[in-house]
């Protein structure tokens, strides 16, 4: 059953086990920003359904947590959270607790859930979210478990209602799932391969944020330059940027992630005519040694993604460009993690996710002797970070006296200050009350440190 077939049914069922008053909901969400987007849907059928939505998981009917498997410490963190459920499930043997996402479409998993955690009533995959309501009736109607690992590869799945924290804040999925099968990456085995949404479905929904006052628009895909290569209609992702920013509005787009193989001038060109596009870039780079790339998978060389950087400052000189990268790969030496540090140096990145290497169980990486121990390759990360912090206090630094049109997202942890971002994706503090809020100000810069901004509003003229 789909999802607008079992609404009915799912809501007749919570209305006769919560006859009183509303059933409330935790949800916890894990990982990247597509398993946000992810858990508003997930919360938009809840919402339909009759729940409300709690902020801790013991005062919680249903405790639902959406998962990330691309690195270990994310699973731990998973493991730790659930493992401490159960002296609550014992205390309301009514609760509902339920797993999704990347972590339980992997079998060992998902197993391990079954037999070491029989607290948990409900497992599905990524797959299955369409399927949420008719997972869960079945676990309120039966009382049993209910597990939905199915790796059938569908189409993208329209229509399913979204709940959104901030109306002004919002995540537009394009495509799912990932081609490339870089070596170290489990992302293709849990969220299958590439499905791109029809143009239509994502101009419809831009306009139906746009409409419910969305100003900050993310496009999300596993890798966006690949969006349009299963459509029947020909369209690409500098295509759908430039149809995006001719939609009527006052808003940001922005975009993540690209892949360093299937960028080019013709994205950075599309980025720079259409004004309502971010003058952002964030573009993996993982590691600045030819073996390292090739051992990866990635597709390209140092010198091809140093080119890319080039042609995107050229066309653009005040992009911001932000990256990825993996420290103490499978067999990397000391001095090919050195390579990566001078691409570091050379690409003067605005500011950088790191991370350790992770194996994970599935990949050909997993495979690959790795001889380096942990603490050398934490104390290569140690090295990487203090360069990359005197860069971005360089960089941070050249921010001052600029003005920046800045969305005012919420009220910061030091008394008295907003924070946004600029354009590129730099936090920035200034001073104003909480009725800004979900509004474009323009901000002067008065002050920088190595990954904030500190500034004032200069007008209240704002465009």
């Amino acid at each position: 059953m789909i999802y607008n077939e079992t609404l009915s049914l799912l809501k007749s069922a919570v209305s006769a086990r919560y006859p009183e008053t509303a059933p409330k909901a935790f949800v916890r969400t894990f990982g990247c920003q597509a398993n946000v987007a992810d858990s508003e849907r997930l919360k938009g059928m809840l919402f339909e359904a009759g729940f409300e939505f709690c902020d801790y998981p013991e005062d919680a009917d249903l405790a639902l947590f959406n998962t990330c498997a691309v690195r270990e410490h994310a699973e731990d963190r998973v493991f730790g959270n659930v493992g401490a459920m159960k002296p609550v499930k014992e205390k309301n043997r009514g609760m509902i607790i339920a797993l999704c996402g990347c972590m339980l479409q992997q079998e060992h998993i998902a197993d391990k859930i079954r037999q070491s955690y029989p607290f948990v009533d409900l497992v599905f995959g990524t797959f299955a979210i369409p399927r949420f309501p008719s997972l869960l009736y079945t676990v309120l109607m039966s009382g049993k478990r209910v597990f939905d690992t199915d790796l059938e590869n569908p189409n993208p799945c329209e229509g399913l209602p979204i709940y959104r924290e901030r109306r002004f804040k919002a995540w537009l999925p394009i495509m799912y799932g990932c081609d490339n099968f870089c070596s170290y990456c489990v992302v293709p085995y849990v969220r299958g391969r590439e499905r791109s949404r029809e143009k239509s479905a994502v101009i419809e929904e831009a306009k139906k944020l746009i409409h419910d006052g969305a100003l900050d628009i993310t496009l999300l895909g596993q890798n966006v330059n690949s969006y349009g290569k299963n459509l029947s209609e020909k369209i690409g992702f500098p295509e759908l940027i430039r149809e995006l920013n001719a939609l009527d509005g006052n808003f940001l787009i922005r975009f993540m992630t690209s892949h360093p193989k299937d960028c080019g001038e013709e994205l950075f060109t599309a980025m720079r005519d259409s004004e309502k596009a971010a003058k952002h870039l964030h573009l993996p780079f993982q590691s600045g040694n030819n073996r390292v790339l090739n051992a990866m998978n990635r597709g390209y060389t140092r010198e091809d993604y140093l080119r890319l950087i080039y042609a995107a400052r050229q066309i653009m000189p005040d992009i911001s460009v932000t990256s990825d990268v993996i420290v103490g790969f499978p067999g990397e030496s000391y001095e090919e993690f050195r390579d990566t540090l001078k691409l570091i140096e050379e690409a003067e990145f605005t500011s950088l996710f790191t991370f350790i290497y992770s194996k994970r169980r599935g990949t050909a990486a997993e495979k690959l002797p790795d001889p380096v121990p942990h603490t050398e390759k934490a104390g290569w990360m140690e090295e990487l970070l203090r360069l990359q912090e005197g860069i971005a206090a360089k960089r941070t630094a050249g921010s001052i006296n600029k003005v920046y049109k800045v969305l005012a997202e919420e009220k910061a942890a030091k008394g008295g200050y907003l924070t946004g971002r600029t354009e590129g994706n730099v936090n920035i503090l200034f001073g104003g009350g909480e009725e800004l809020i979900g509004t474009f100000r323009n901000i002067r810069v008065k002050n920088a440190e190595n990954w904030i901004l500190y500034g004032d509003i200069v007008t209240e003229n704002h465009t």
